[in-house]
């Protein structure tokens, strides 16, 4: 049987914290990309008082991220409409559109990005397609990326999902082993994939972001924090 976390809502001001009881031993924050979500893992037996309390002692610092966050770049919404840009893998390509009457596909070609799609397809449909076609590119680019990362940490996850998200890049459930992947990965440089896979996966081994996870990414990944602070930095699609 799976068993998920208890997690609530706090509310401080114009501030909303999602805070999960886990059985740990420290209180832990983070303020996650892409949205400068607020994030608290605390012990299970913590009063809403005190984490509360610890809350508003951080605020300052909470502010300061997520105005990082906010700063950062955004594109406009696709229309997926004749030489649009999109990006795959952090190659920037204009979006050519073919009508043809055949199923609809997408090729990649040198600073190309071809959609074959029937005539008067709607907006909808345009970015279904594309839509799934992302997500086709990022589950087959993760995967043997996933297996790399098993073998090195000693891990095994099991299923992998691709979706939009809106607080992560990623996330990992330690006790389905699921991992979950932010599809707009497929439009920014593998090395942030690559990243943000063994982020998930370290999870697997130590559950919170203190000195322990932070020695294992070292070990495996002595630029992480480059990586990091790449795909913090790169546009986001709107929302």
């Amino acid at each position: 049987m799976t068993k998920d976390y208890p997690s609530h809502q706090l509310q401080i001001g114009t501030l909303w914290v999602v805070v999960t009881h886990k059985p740990i031993k420290h209180l832990h924050l983070s303020v996650v990309p892409p949205h400068g979500s607020v994030l608290i893992s605390a012990p299970e037996e913590m009063s809403s008082d005190h984490i509360r309390a610890y809350t508003i002692g951080k605020l300052g610092w909470i502010r300061r991220q997520q105005s990082k966050f906010a700063s950062q770049p955004r594109e406009s919404p696709r229309l997926v409409v004749e030489r649009e840009t999109h990006h795959l893998w952090g190659q920037r390509l204009l979006l050519q559109i073919q009508e043809v009457q055949a199923a609809p596909r997408v090729e990649v070609h040198p600073r190309r990005l071809v959609l074959f799609i029937r005539p008067q397809s709607s907006l909808q449909k345009r970015q279904s397609i594309l839509a799934a076609w992302y997500r086709d590119e990022l589950r087959k680019e993760a995967l043997p990326i996933i297996e790399t990362w098993h073998e090195r940490l000693n891990v095994h996850s099991n299923k992998l999902f691709i979706q939009a998200m809106t607080r992560q890049w990623g996330s990992c459930n330690p006790f389905t082993r699921n991992i979950r992947l932010n599809t707009q990965l497929a439009q920014k440089p593998k090395i942030c994939l690559d990243y943000i896979v063994l982020h998930e996966l370290a999870h697997l081994r130590v559950p919170g972001h203190g000195e322990a996870f932070q020695v294992l990414l070292n070990a495996h990944q002595p630029d992480w924090q480059e990586r990091r602070a790449l795909l913090n930095s790169l546009p986001l699609l709107a929302a």
